[in-house]
């Protein structure tokens, strides 16, 4: 292969890694608890390996030969090392029917763009010319410039009117070793690096773009267009995605993006609303760099063209060794870096909570007005899974951590920001397989011990199923301050008051919850977590107040049709056994479905922080 002249260990050992973590998670027997999920985490590599792989330049150029010039020459006047670094420009011509009164004109300047772009010399590696027969638009240059030919394989794209520093191939290189290549750091969603200096968040009414001084690398779900690396697999997998979407007639709306009204204005012109729909479909992140003073690694000049009706001059200035700070070269832990969402709200992906004493920290972190919502997931439909997180975004409910089978799709939930409990790790780690004869009373178990931190830690705590979906935030509002203790008639909808805290003993409490457990599946009688709790309460002489539901919520069932939620709803729920498309019927007939065809939800809605 023709790339960086560097000594390459064969990615076989990903994929073995990769391989021996599937076969390992599935293969638990049925009566023991199974291995946990590793978080992600691959097998090191040889930290004296140095990866070989190829880099190839895209330069997309229309009508602007001095853009396309003071691009090249600034491409040409970087450090390349020794490497061998492809430059492959693609030169859309005009549309021929756009000027017949001055077509020599346009001939003229299309062809001295040619003959710049013939005669300029690279001296690193081959040089390709695409000159196309008409002008195809930023869309399709950006789609139709790259596929991969392996995953060793990275293209830096470049429009005509950016110019880069002399040092962004080697800041590119030192990050592909270190957040591609080095496995400890390596993601499978992040889909590459924007040189660009950060200065845009798409999400209506999103946080402001601020960073702490100290902050040099940080990742932003949104694509960069002055100055982007892409990754191989994520950029083969977009392509697959838009092809089908886009031979399906489906656009690329996402309901509170500023992106989308730029796709309505203007179409198929653009292409970044489709990536960005792809990115929040997958929960996939972009590198991205902050060097202070307004300096970037690569400045787009906005030249007039498509994006700009006038010319709006240079939005950075450009980075100099002269004016390097002296951690420019710092490649921190991908562990120590921030991530943010299209919002620009920080999220703190693969939050596996795996033991006890790492669960505190947890609550601290998502705990509001000292309250947390304990959700559980076990038996519940992903579908509903998806949906009930769109409504808790919209609602601006960030307050709970998820209990769960260990699935791989509790574990993608937990890589996009949702706290998750790693179950059988979980109860592992604090002994609790010893106190448990029958199997089925895990999940009532880790509430269990969910709730006993919460109380401990002073907290509030509401414990419900995924099949309860608020369809208000005053649904977790605490109604009745005489009580310690509520719990739903009809729904696994139960709450427990801090000020019952001290009335907790830690390990007698776990030990009573288990043995209650343990005799009511004995007897053969169904069990929830709610009945449990409130056998115990009433053991203690503790009076638990029931809520009826229906009062100020909505069952789905399969006789209730053409319902309407009404005044005063704050959820609507459904019993366990009730199928999945006719739970997802009667809320599309609601108006709360609102998950699209991806399984993702069909708006971004953000919250200042």
């Amino acid at each position: 292969m023709v790339g960086p002249k560097r000594h390459f260990l064969p990615l076989l050992l990903l994929s073995l890694s990769i391989l021996f973590f599937f076969s390992y998670y599935h293969s638990s027997l049925p009566h023991s608890p199974p291995s946990p999920n590793p978080k992600f985490t691959l097998l090191p590599q040889n930290s004296d390996s140095n990866p070989n792989f190829s880099f190839i330049i895209k330069v997309l150029t229309f009508n602007r030969l001095d853009s396309v010039a003071r691009c090249l020459r600034s491409l040409a006047a970087a450090n390349y090392l020794t490497d061998e670094v492809h430059l492959h420009v693609y030169v859309d011509h005009f549309a021929l029917g756009d000027a017949p009164s001055n077509i020599d004109q346009k001939l003229q300047e299309s062809h001295r763009i040619l003959e710049f772009v013939d005669e300029f010399e690279w001296k690193f590696g081959s040089k390709l010319v695409h000159y196309r027969t008409a002008n195809v638009g930023l869309q399709a240059q950006w789609l139709e410039a790259w596929w991969p030919n392996s995953d060793n394989e990275f293209t830096f794209v470049v429009e005509d009117d950016l110019e880069v520093s002399p040092l962004y191939y080697k800041f590119l290189t030192s990050l592909i070793v270190n957040y591609y290549y080095n496995a400890s750091n390596y993601r499978p969603y992040i889909y590459g690096a924007s040189l660009q200096r950060p200065r845009f968040v798409p999400g209506k009414h999103g946080n402001k773009l601020q960073m702490n001084d100290t902050t040099r690398l940080f990742l932003y779900q949104l694509v960069g267009t002055w100055g982007q690396l892409l990754f191989p697999k994520p950029w083969k997998e977009f392509r697959v995605w838009y092809d089908n979407h886009k031979a399906k007639g489906i656009k690329p709306f996402l309901d509170g993006m500023v992106t989308t009204g730029w796709y309505k204005k203007m179409g198929e012109k653009i292409w970044t609303p489709w990536f960005i729909k792809f990115i929040h479909t997958r929960g996939y992140f972009n590198i991205y760099t902050n060097f202070l003073q307004e300096r970037a690694l690569s400045v787009s000049h906005r030249d007039a063209g498509v994006n700009y009706g006038k010319t709006a001059g240079p939005d950075s200035h450009i980075l100099y060794e002269s004016s390097l700070d002296s951690d420019f070269w710092d490649m921190q832990p991908l562990s120590d870096l921030k991530w943010y969402d299209f919002c620009f709200r920080e999220i703190f992906p693969d939050t596996v909570v795996e033991s006890f004493d790492e669960l505190g920290s947890v609550l601290n972190s998502v705990q509001k007005h000292d309250t947390v919502i304990i959700v559980s997931l076990f038996g519940v439909s992903e579908l509903a899974i998806r949906n009930l997180f769109c409504h808790f975004e919209r609602l601006n409910i960030w307050h709970y951590v998820l209990v769960g089978p260990e699935s791989d799709f509790v574990f993608d939930l937990a890589r996009r920001g949702y706290p998750v409990i790693g179950t059988n790790q979980f109860l592992k780690s604090v002994g609790a397989y010893k106190l448990m004869s029958l199997q089925d009373s895990h999940a009532e178990m880790i509430k269990a011990y969910v709730l006993r931190k919460c109380l401990e830690s002073r907290y509030n705590a509401w414990v419900v199923d995924g099949n309860i979906l608020p369809v208000s935030s005053d649904l977790f509002v605490e109604s009745d301050p005489s009580y310690d203790f509520y719990i739903g008639k009809s729904s696994e909808l139960f709450f427990a008051s801090r000020s019952f805290a001290q009335k907790v003993d830690g390990d007698d409490f776990i030990s009573k919850f288990a043995t209650m457990a343990s005799s009511l599946l004995v007897k053969r009688q169904s069990i929830s977590f709610g009945f449990i709790m409130t056998k115990l309460l009433e053991q203690k002489g503790v009076k638990v107040k029931s809520l009826n539901e229906t009062s100020f919520g909505l069952k789905i069932d399969y006789s209730n049709v053409n319902q309407s939620l009404g005044d005063g709803k704050q959820m609507v729920f459904w019993s366990s056994d009730t199928a999945s498309d006719l739970v997802q019927k009667r809320l599309q007939e609601l108006g709360i479905w609102i998950v699209n065809d991806d399984l993702s939800c069909k708006a971004v809605v953000c919250h200042q922080s």
